[in-house]
C-alpha cells in the first residue's frame, strides 16, 4: 500500500473476505493450481480450499458473473507442467468475457484483457483446453443462441499481454445452448485441427462439432436420448481399454434426472475401406451403437455406453475425475464421474470391476431441510476432494480421508452472504463480527484463535448463523454494556426483533477465542437456553432449554402427524472447530426474546448507546409522522421516546460516545442532533440542532470518539465535519475535498486524545474506501488554551483489489480491549455480497 499523504505512513492489509457463491450453474472452476474461482455478484472470487479462505476478489465486470474457467484446466496437467502463470476466464450477464493472469508463486493477479464483446446476452458457459504452452482454445455460449470458439496466444515472457481472436461463430438453432465441453479427438495427430466440441441445451440434444483441416468447426452428429434440457457436458481424457485404440468418453446430464455416458471410438479409414460394421456379440455391458462420422482420414463411431439413474431431481453438473500421474510421468484417466443434483446430493459413479456396469459408489449430501440442492460439483486436481455449491450460496466440500476404504468427510470451506450485505456490527469487545443481509440471514464471523495459518494470524470463519428470517434484513445493532450477548435487527417488516445468545454459542466462542468467556454465567438462575428451533411457519425462533421435556417432541408428532410442526428439531452443539454448512444452517440459531412493535413501515436503521440502556430505531417514510425515531429501553423493551424532526426516511443514527447526544441523518438532506438524558425508567430528549447539510441524500454519519465532532456523508460526493458548541448549537468545521462518487458509509476511530486525532473511513458507491487523518479543533495540553486548527489529510486510498466491487453499505472499526494503538481493524460490507476485514497499520 502506498504511503499516506500525511506525516505518517499507513499500510492496509486484507484480513478476511466472506462471500457467497452466485446461484448459477457453471459458476465455479477448480484449477490445477489448487485454487478455486467463483462469481460473487460482479466480482470473480478466488479461494484456497486448503485454508478455507477467500484470497482475493477481482474487480472489472459490470454485471453478475455467471461462469469461470481455468486455463490450464485440471485435464491439461500432462501438457503444461511447471507453468508459473495460469489464466482465468470469466463471463458475465452482460455478455463480457475477461481474461485474468495469476502468478502462482507471488499470488499476484492482473486483468490482461477483455475479450471483444460479440455476445449480445449473458455468457452462460465457458470451456477451454491448452494446445501447447503458448496456445489455448476456448469456447463460450450465451443466451443469444450463439456459440463462439476462440484462440488465445499466451506470452512466452512475463509482463506481455496475451492475444485473443475469434475462430468460429456457431448457431445451432433458435434454442440456446447452456453446456459446452472441448477435447482432442481420439487418434489425433497433435494439431489444433483435431478438436471436438460438444454442446447441449434447451433442444434436449447433444451436438458434436469437429474441426477440419482448415480449422473450421463442422457439424459431426447429434446424440439423442435426453428428454429435458441438457445442463452439463464433460469430455474425459483419452482412455485406452485393453488392446483397443484410444477412446474418448463424453458424459451428459439433464433435467430429466438421468446421466448418459457416450463412447467415441476412432477407426483409420481410407477411400476403399468400409465403415465399422455392427457388432453381433451383444452382451450385458455392450453399448448401443450410434452415429458414425468421418473427419479427414479417421472414422469415428459414437455409442451410448451407459445410462445412469440415481438422482431424484435435476442433475445440474457432471464432471470426469482429472487425470492422475502414474510413475512420475504418465497420466491416466480414472473411470470416475462426479454428479451434483438439486436433490441435495453428489454422487461418484464408477464401473464395477467384475461386470463393468456403472454404479453409484459414493453419495454425499446436505441433510439440512432448509437446503434446496446443488448447482454444481467439482473434483480437486488430485481427486481426493470434491466441492459443491448450493442454492444458498454455500460451498460444501468432502475429502477422502480413508486409508484402506473410502471415507469422505465434510471439510471447512469459505462462506458468506449470497445477497447484498446491509449492515455489520462488532461485538462489545470485538470478539466477533455480526452481519445482516438481503439474503434474510444474520451471520457471525470470528477469528478462530487455535488455528494458525499464513503469517501466524488466526483464520476467520463463520461460527454461527443466529437468524434465518423470512424478510430481507436491513439493519442491526449489538447491545452494548454488561450482560449476555444480544442484538436487535430490523427487516422489511414493521417489527424489530431481539435475539439473545444461547449457551452453545458462548461455549463455542470460548473455543474460538481460546479463552474463557465472561458471559457464560449471565443467564438467569435455573435457566439455560441451549439454542433455538425455527417455528413451523418460520416466523420466529423458539428457545431450547437444557431441562426441557424430552418426550414433548415425540408426543407432538404423534398427536399431529400431518402438521407442519414435524420440522426436525435443531440440535445445539458446542463447536470445537469451525463448523461446516450443515451445522451452521440449522444448529446455531439464537432464540428470539422480544418483538418491538410501533413503526408504521419497514425498519431501516438501528443503533444502541454505549452503556447498553437505549436502542433507537427508524423506518422507511415519506411523511414526518412516520419518520419519527423511537427509543426503546433495553431489558423491559418499552418505548420511552418518539423523536420527531425529519420529514423523510432516517438513513442512519448514532449515539455520541458519552451517550449525551443522538445524531440522525435523513433522505431529506438534513441532520438532527438530540440531547438525551436517561433516568431510571426511561429517557428524555430534546432537539438542539437541525440543519440542511447537503444538496443530496445524506447516507452516513459518525461521531468523533474523543468529543462532540461528527461527520456526515452524502450522495453529493462530499463529507462535512461538524462540531457541537456549548451543547446547544452546531457549526461546520470543514468540508473534505470532493470524492469520486457518492459517499455511502463513514466510521471514525480515535488515535490520540491529546490532539484529538483519529482516522475517518469513507466508503463510496463505487466500492472504494479511503482513510482520512483528522486532528485538531480543541486545545492541546502542550499548547495552552489556544485552539489547534482542525485539519484533514488523505491517509490512504485502498487498492481496488482490496475493496468492494459495488456500493459500500457500512464501515465499522473494531473495539479492542487490549489493542495496539498502531494496529487497527476495519470491517466493511457491501452490495457485492461481501463482508471484509482490513488491518490498518499506522507508523
Amino acid at each position: 500500500m502506498a504511503p499516506s499523504a500525511g506525516d505518517g505512513y499507513v499500510e492496509v492489509e486484507r484480513v478476511f473476505i466472506g462471500a457467497g457463491c452466485n446461484r448459477i450453474v457453471n459458476n465455479v472452476s477448480w484449477g490445477p493450481s489448487g485454487m478455486a474461482a467463483f462469481g460473487a455478484q460482479n466480482a470473480v472470487a478466488i479461494f484456497c480450499p486448503k485454508s478455507a479462505q477467500i484470497l482475493t476478489t477481482l474487480p472489472g465486470h459490470k454485471a453478475v458473473v455467471n461462469c469461470t474457467q481455468w486455463l490450464p484446466s485440471s485435464k491439461d496437467a500432462s501438457k503444461v507442467k511447471d507453468l508459473e502463470m495460469h489464466y482465468l476466464l470469466s463471463g458475465s450477464a452482460d455478455g463480457a468475457i475477461m481474461v485474468w493472469e495469476v502468478h502462482l508463486k507471488q499470488r499476484e493477479w492482473r486483468r490482461v484483457l477483455q475479450v471483444p464483446e460479440m455476445h449480445k446476452k449473458g455468457v452462460t458457459c465457458l470451456t477451454g483446453m491448452m494446445i501447447s504452452h503458448t496456445v489455448a482454445i476456448f469456447a463460450s455460449t450465451s443466451s443469444d443462441g450463439i456459440v463462439l470458439v476462440w484462440k488465445m496466444v499466451l506470452p512466452s515472457t512475463a509482463g506481455v499481454d496475451c492475444k485473443v481472436s475469434c475462430l468460429e461463430s456457431l448457431s445451432v438453432g433458435s434454442k440456446p445452448m447452456v453446456a459446452l465441453s472441448l477435447a482432442e479427438l481420439p487418434g489425433n495427430t497433435g494439431t489444433t485441427e483435431d478438436l471436438v466440441l460438444a454442446m447441449g441445451g434447451l433442444d434436449q440434444k447433444v451436438h458434436l462439432y469437429c474441426s477440419d483441416q482448415t480449422g473450421k468447426f463442422v457439424r459431426a452428429c447429434e446424440l439423442k436420448g435426453h428428454t429435458d434440457w441438457i445442463r452439463s457436458l464433460d469430455f474425459s481424457s483419452p482412455v485406452c481399454l485393453g488392446s483397443e485404440n484410444k477412446n474418448l468418453f463424453l458424459v451428459s446430464s439433464s433435467q430429466d434426472r438421468s446421466i448418459r455416458i457416450w463412447k467415441m471410438v476412432s477407426h483409420v479409414s481410407s477411400a476403399n475401406s468400409e465403415l465399422p460394421s455392427k457388432r453381433e456379440d451383444i452382451g450385458l455391458t455392450s453399448y448401443i451403437e450410434g452415429p458414425i462420422f468421418v473427419i479427414g482420414s479417421t472414422c469415428y463411431q459414437v455409442s451410448l455406453e451407459s445410462l445412469l439413474i440415481g438422482h431424484e431431481d435435476w442433475v445440474y453438473s457432471v464432471e470426469w475425475q482429472p487425470p492422475l500421474m502414474l510413475n512420475g510421468s504418465e497420466y491416466r484417466q480414472p473411470m470416475s464421474i462426479l454428479s451434483a443434483s438439486m436433490d441435495k446430493t453428489m454422487m461418484i459413479w464408477r464401473p464395477e470391476r467384475t461386470t463393468g456396469i456403472w454404479i453409484n459408489a459414493v453419495t454425499v449430501g446436505e441433510l439440512s431441510h432448509s437446503a434446496l440442492g446443488f448447482y454444481g460439483g467439482h473434483w480437486a486436481p488430485d481427486g481426493e476432494s470434491i466441492l459443491a455449491h448450493g442454492y444458498g450460496g454455500s460451498f460444501h466440500m468432502w475429502r477422502n480421508i480413508g486409508m484402506d476404504a473410502e471415507n469422505w468427510q465434510p471439510q471447512k470451506v469459505p462462506s458468506g452472504h449470497f445477497a447484498s450485505v446491509s449492515d455489520v456490527a462488532w461485538a462489545r469487545s470485538g470478539e466477533y463480527l455480526l452481519s445482516v443481509s438481503y439474503d434474510q440471514t444474520t451471520r457471525i464471523f470470528a477469528p478462530w484463535r487455535n488455528e494458525i495459518w499464513l503469517g501466524n494470524k488466526a483464520s476467520w470463519h463463520e461460527i454461527a448463523r443466529p437468524q434465518v428470517h423470512g424478510h430481507d434484513i436491513n439493519c442491526v445493532a449489538i447491545i452494548q454494556g454488561t450482560g449476555n450477548h444480544r442484538f436487535v435487527c430490523g427487516a422489511d417488516e414493521k417489527v424489530a426483533r431481539v435475539f439473545e445468545a444461547p449457551l452453545s454459542f458462548l461455549q463455542t466462542l470460548n473455543h474460538a477465542n481460546f479463552q474463557k468467556s465472561s458471559c457464560i454465567n449471565d443467564f438467569p438462575e435455573g435457566v439455560q437456553i441451549l439454542g433455538a428451533n425455527m417455528s413451523a411457519l418460520g416466523l420466529s425462533q423458539k428457545p431450547i432449554y437444557a431441562h426441557a421435556d424430552s418426550e414433548a417432541p415425540s408426543r407432538l408428532h404423534n398427536d399431529m402427524p400431518d402438521s407442519l410442526e414435524t420440522i426436525p428439531d435443531a440440535v445445539p452443539t458446542v463447536l470445537t472447530e469451525p463448523p461446516v454448512e450443515e451445522k451452521l444452517a440449522w444448529h446455531t440459531l439464537w432464540p428470539e426474546s422480544h418483538k418491538l412493535y410501533g413503526h408504521g413501515n419497514e425498519l431501516l436503521s438501528l443503533c444502541c448507546d454505549h452503556e447498553g440502556k437505549l436502542v433507537a430505531s427508524s423506518c422507511k417514510s415519506q411523511s414526518a409522522t412516520v419518520a419519527e425515531i423511537w427509543l426503546w429501553l433495553v431489558g423491559s423493551w418499552k418505548a420511552v421516546g418518539r423523536l420527531q424532526s425529519h420529514s423523510l426516511t432516517v438513513t442512519q443514527m448514532e449515539f455520541s460516545h458519552d451517550d449525551s447526544f443522538l445524531l440522525s441523518v435523513s433522505r431529506d438532506r438534513q441532520f438532527s442532533v438530540f440531547s438525551i438524558k436517561k433516568s431510571g425508567e426511561g429517557a428524555s430528549h430534546q432537539l438542539i440542532a437541525k440543519h440542511e447539510a447537503h444538496k443530496r441524500i445524506i447516507w452516513a454519519c459518525s461521531w468523533n470518539p474523543f468529543g462532540h465532532e461528527f461527520a456526515t456523508g452524502s450522495r453529493d460526493k462530499t463529507v462535512k465535519i461538524w462540531a457541537i458548541e456549548n451543547g446547544s448549537s452546531v457549526k461546520q468545521l470543514m468540508t473534505l475535498p470532493q470524492f469520486r462518487d457518492s459517499v455511502t458509509a463513514l466510521s471514525w476511530v480515535g488515535r490520540d486524545p491529546a490532539c484529538n486525532a483519529g482516522l475517518l473511513a469513507v466508503g463510496m458507491d463505487n466500492g472504494l474506501i479511503e482513510l482520512w487523518s483528522l486532528s485538531g479543533g480543541r486545545p492541546a495540553t502542550a499548547c495552552g488554551s489556544e485552539l489547534l486548527p482542525f485539519s484533514a489529510v488523505l491517509a490512504v486510498r485502498f487498492d481496488p483489489f482490496l475493496c468492494h466491487i459495488s456500493t459500500v453499505r457500512r464501515l465499522a472499526w473494531r473495539n479492542f480491549d487490549d489493542s495496539d494503538s498502531r494496529a487497527l481493524q476495519l470491517a466493511s460490507c457491501g452490495a457485492d455480497h461481501c463482508v471484509r476485514v482490513f488491518e490498518v497499520h499506522c507508523r
